[in-house]
Order: structure tokens, then C-alpha cells, then sequence
């Protein structure tokens, strides 16, 4: 049934509603941020792989920026690789403790839009929230390098496979299709935003958060296949913005992708608990999935 009352209309309510309410506000503020962390995100992980022993490794900057449109990358890639070539020693660790802190920001505001969309209040203290952001960031440096190895390795397999034996191209093809790693990337990271952060009554199992990630990721991949072909359709924002071009486009694709991770935290907002009818009963595995050590 269709209607006043249904689930699928107050589900579809509840989202709209919210969206609308607050779409714009925080997906303008997602996108300055994200303009702002994405260089002291990049400091942090060079700062890591040089703790390591490996600082000509932290190429998984390209990891990063192939998820964004060509034009975007090309201006971010140019500057992050200018950043990193000038911090080194005693001003790259410097850096990294103010790129912490700026990063953290960024996943404490994801946080606020996730509790808005729950309809929740603070649980913690600041100080204990901003502990947790801090250990997303590592852990998120970690995973970037993590996925770029992989990447690495499946480029290697497709070229061995290529050469040594020809007549198995077709699995070469095959691997050659795992470049839609970036994408299945995007929609594991989607996920574990949503969860992480989600209230901690609402991170059980019971309460699914792939819907928002699977939109939040179709979203980001529209605005790369899109927002090329729009810009062009204006002539571009050259004539506009002139040598600031290049910035105002990449603001456009993070208030877009801000958008759409708005959108999908309403979407498992809704989804949660779509009517004022209190929370579903608990299972084991909500128990687990609930994730209690997140709350320390």
C-alpha cells in the first residue's frame, strides 16, 4: 500500500525532509572542509610512511584522486605533490600534528551530520569524540596505503599474465576490470563512515547502513561521469573565476559528494526507524555489531 501512513512514504518523507532541511548547509560545509583536510590528510599519511622507513612510497595519492574528475585531480595532484616535496624533516612532523587536528575537524563534522539525521544528541564528551577522530585518521591513512599496495599488485599480475602467457589475455582483462576497485573503495569507506560514526544505539546490525553508502557512492561516480560534461556545457569557469577555476570546480564536486553522503545518512536515518515507534528489539548480532569498544 501507497500512502499517507505506508512505510515507504514515511521513509521517502523522512528523507526529503531532512535533506531539505539541511542538504545544502552541511554539504557546503563538507566541501570546505574537505578542500582544507585534503592536504593535511596527505602530510599525515607521508608522515606515517616516512615513520616507516619508506617515504618515496606515498604514492597513493593517485589512489585518492582517481576518484575525483580528471580536471580536479590534476590541480590537487600538482599542489600535494609541491606540499610534500617542500615538508620534510622537523616541518613534515609539525605538519602531520596540525593536519591531525584539521582532519579530525572534518570527520567530526561527518559525525554531526549522522547525528542530525538520527535525531541524537551528544553522548560523549568533545575530548572523547575528537580521540576517535584522531583514530579514524590513522586508521584511514593505513587502509590508502593498504589499497594502493593491492592496486600495485594487481597492475604487476596483469602485466605478467600479459606477457608470459598471451594466450590467457582474457584473465589479463579480467584483472584490467579490478580498476572498479576505486569504486567497490568508495563504497566500503561510504560504510564504514556510516558506521563508525552512526549514534551507537543505531550501529547494530539491525539497523543497515549499505543503502546510504551504496547511494553516497552511485552519487560521487555521477559527479565524475557529470560534472565534466556540465561545466563544459558553460563554457567552463574560466571566464568567471579565472586562475581561481580550478578551486571553484573542485568545490563544486566536494559540495556534490557532501550532498550525496547527506542524503544517504538521511536514507539510514529513515530506513532505522522510519516512524516514532521507538527502537526494534536487539538480536546476538547486533550486540556485536553495535561496536560498544567505539564508546571507550
Amino acid at each position: 500500500m501507497v500512502g499517507p501512513g505506508s512505510w515507504g512514504f514515511e521513509v521517502s518523507r523522512r528523507v526529503i525532509v531532512g535533506v531539505w532541511g539541511e542538504g545544502s548547509i552541511h554539504a557546503g560545509n563538507l566541501a570546505y572542509l574537505t578542500l582544507l583536510s585534503i592536504f593535511p590528510f596527505f602530510i599525515v599519511g607521508a608522515a606515517f610512511v616516512t615513520a616507516i622507513g619508506r617515504p618515496e612510497d606515498f604514492k597513493a595519492i593517485e589512489a585518492v584522486l582517481t576518484a575525483m574528475p580528471s580536471s580536479v585531480a590534476a590541480m590537487l595532484a600538482e599542489t600535494a605533490h609541491q606540499v610534500l616535496s617542500i615538508r620534510t624533516g622537523p616541518l613534515l612532523w609539525f605538519g602531520a600534528l596540525i593536519g591531525l587536528w584539521t582532519v579530525s575537524s572534518f570527520i567530526e563534522t561527518l559525525r554531526e551530520v549522522l547525528r542530525r539525521a538520527y535525531g541524537v544528541e551528544d553522548e560523549r564528551p568533545f575530548w572523547h569524540y575528537r580521540l576517535i577522530g584522531l583514530a579514524i585518521v590513522f586508521g584511514s591513512v593505513v587502509l590508502l596505503m593498504l589499497a594502493f599496495t593491492l592496486q600495485i599488485a594487481m597492475t604487476t599480475a596483469e602485466e605478467v599474465i600479459a606477457r608470459w602467457i598471451p594466450a590467457a589475455h582474457m584473465v589479463a582483462d579480467r584483472i584490467g576490470d579490478t580498476r572498479f576497485v576505486p569504486t567497490i573503495a568508495t563504497f566500503i569507506s561510504a560504510y564504514m563512515i556510516f558506521w563508525t560514526l552512526a549514534p551507537s544505539k543505531y550501529r547494530a546490525w539491525r539497523y543497515p547502513k549499505w543503502p546510504g553508502a551504496l547511494f553516497t557512492c552511485g552519487f560521487w561516480y555521477g559527479s565524475i561521469t557529470l560534472l565534466p560534461r556540465a561545466v563544459s556545457l558553460f563554457g567552463g569557469y574560466t571566464l568567471t573565476y579565472g586562475g581561481l577555476a580550478g578551486v571553484m570546480v573542485a568545490l563544486l564536486f566536494f559540495w556534490l559528494v557532501g550532498y550525496g553522503m547527506v542524503f544517504g545518512a538521511h536514507i539510514n536515518a529513515a530506513l532505522a526507524n522510519p516512524v516514532p515507534e521507538g527502537l526494534k528489539a536487539p538480536t546476538i548480532l547486533d550486540e556485536l555489531t553495535e561496536a560498544r569498544w567505539l564508546d571507550i
